[in-house]
């Protein structure tokens, strides 16, 4: 179907950009009745996360100005990650005392032109995306966009009737996605309960029934890392190299499809290839996501480990790698990850191989993991259909609001 839409300038649909403030604050997050300065890692896509935030020194006299209001367009503009500039979101609900930093632009439509979701819409489209990569700029490990860069991309401009029509049906299926991973959230709750009382008071564990705990060290013959080239931000087609995304590592789950493709030989290095039973753990992410660890399951065929994910290489005689899978998500475990990490950055954090190796986990004997392991993978067939379906859904959403900001399918037709 031919597009109904033309291209217009970014600036022409807006009223103006504001850019924030970031004076030296105080690290920890602001308490109640104190001022903050959000970090760039508030913005993501998708979703405004206010708990990433600094405080302001109590000395600094806020700019009220560029305190975040409920209903904002945030769209970071810098970011050491290439992929994360040019993000948006909407602030769905803005608490009080929160304040603009200036790596975040507050991107304030014409409302006789625009509506502000539509525009959220737009911002996260392939098009668009590719567009920012191009206006990159940027030394020293961080990469930016400018304003003008901003304001010169080209986006479909519909009429305002439309728009809302379009914000409307992305959103109801958004809304089936959120029930979805509601479920999904008590069913992992439900899982990590279990699998902690058949692997924390399981019998015979030891002469006084207390779980035995040991290093991760111990449970290893080695710990391999890859590299991470220059790569293409598109996954590698049947056939082709990739390197892995960070993002390929869920907790107990790896997801194949999150990689970039390289093409130049150079390389390329059959070495770093992940096989079928690897088990791999994020070495760098953020502080929610550090560490978390998968087994390769199914076909990898030519995707690399990339230098932020390790494979650990176990010792099949001491335990299980499926059963260090689900250890390494444990509470306390996962307390321990975030507690060795390091990095000053909000939205990257890393954990030394070092610190990897000494990691304090429960090792009972093989027969009892076995038993968790067990426990587990009925769990986890529950939690499989419920993440499958999601994951369907979001490929619904995302092609959804690809066709509808392309005109290839109407609203109408829907």
């Amino acid at each position: 179907m031919r597009s109904e839409s033309s291209q217009v300038p970014l600036g022409s649909l807006l009223e103006r950009i504001e850019s924030g403030w970031s004076p030296e604050c105080e690290p920890q997050a602001p308490g109640a009745g104190e001022w903050g300065v959000i970090r760039v890692s508030a913005v993501t896509a998708g979703f405004f996360n206010p708990a990433q935030a600094k405080r302001l020194p109590a000395q600094l006299i806020p700019r009220a100005s560029l305190e975040i209001r409920t209903g904002d367009l945030l769209m970071a503009r810098a970011n050491g990650a290439s992929s994360l500039v040019g993000i948006a979101c909407m602030v769905d609900t803005a608490p009080e005392r929160l304040l603009l930093s200036d790596k975040v632009l507050r991107l304030v439509p014409r409302l006789d032109v625009a509506d502000s979701k539509f525009l959220n819409l737009i911002l996260s489209s392939t098009d668009v995306r590719r567009q920012i990569q191009l206006f990159l700029n940027g030394s020293s490990g961080q990469n930016n966009i400018s304003q003008e860069a901003v304001r010169c991309l080209r986006v479909p401009i519909v009429p305002l009737g439309r728009q809302r029509r379009i914000v409307d049906a992305v959103a109801a299926v958004s809304r089936d996605l959120e029930a979805l991973e509601h479920r999904i959230d008590k069913l992992q709750v439900l899982r990590d309960a279990l699998i902690h009382s058949v692997a924390m008071t399981a019998p015979s564990i030891s002469p006084t029934g207390e779980v035995p705990w040991a290093r991760l060290g111990d449970c290893l013959l080695d710990i391999e890392t890859g590299r991470s080239p220059a790569a293409e931000s598109s996954p590698a087609r049947p056939g082709e190299w990739g390197v892995l995304k960070v993002s390929a590592v869920r907790r107990g789950r790896f997801d194949f499809r999150q990689n970039k493709a390289i093409h130049d030989a150079e390389f390329i290095n059959p070495a770093f290839e992940v096989k079928d039973g690897d088990l791999l753990m994020t070495r760098a992410n953020t502080e929610e996501l550090l560490g978390l660890a998968c087994i390769v399951r199914g076909s990898a065929s030519k995707l690399m480990l990339s230098d932020k994910t390790l494979r650990l290489v176990v010792d099949t005689a001491v335990a299980d790698p499926r059963y260090l899978e689900i250890v390494l998500g444990f509470p306390q475990v996962r307390h321990e990850i975030q507690a060795a990490a390091t990095g000053t950055s909000g939205s990257m954090k890393n954990i030394g191989q070092h610190k990897v190796r000494n990691l304090r986990i429960p090792l009972p004997p093989l027969e009892v993991q076995h038993r968790v392991i067990a426990t587990a993978e009925h769990a986890m067939r529950q939690l499989a259909v419920a993440e499958a379906r999601a994951d369907k859904l979001r490929i619904i959403q995302d092609a959804l609001a690809e066709d509808l900001l392309s005109g290839r399918v109407r609203v109408s037709d829907l």
